[in-house]
């Protein structure tokens, strides 16, 4: 994959890469990539969490933890209880 950068862009990452903090300028690019890519799955765990806030009650835990494992394909002697 190739992307084309601003020679000031080409420059900060340069000097990101001089300064010591990575190797290379595609490892400080992977390590924004996996940055971004963290920050999207928080805030989806965030919007699920809020959706489930704002919506009715599923049930009881054991009763929704029993039929997720039951779902999972989890074997039960790889399941722990719960507390």
């Amino acid at each position: 994959m190739n992307i084309s950068l601003t020679a000031d862009l080409k420059a900060f990452i340069d000097s990101r890469v001089s300064a010591g903090s990575y190797s290379s300028s595609s490892e400080y690019v992977r390590d924004l990539l996996r940055k971004d890519e963290q920050q999207a799955q928080e805030e989806r765990f965030k919007a699920l969490i809020e959706e489930g806030l704002s919506s009715e009650s599923a049930g009881e835990w054991s009763d929704l933890r029993a039929r997720f494992l039951a779902e999972s394909g989890v074997p039960p002697a790889r399941q722990r209880k719960s507390a």
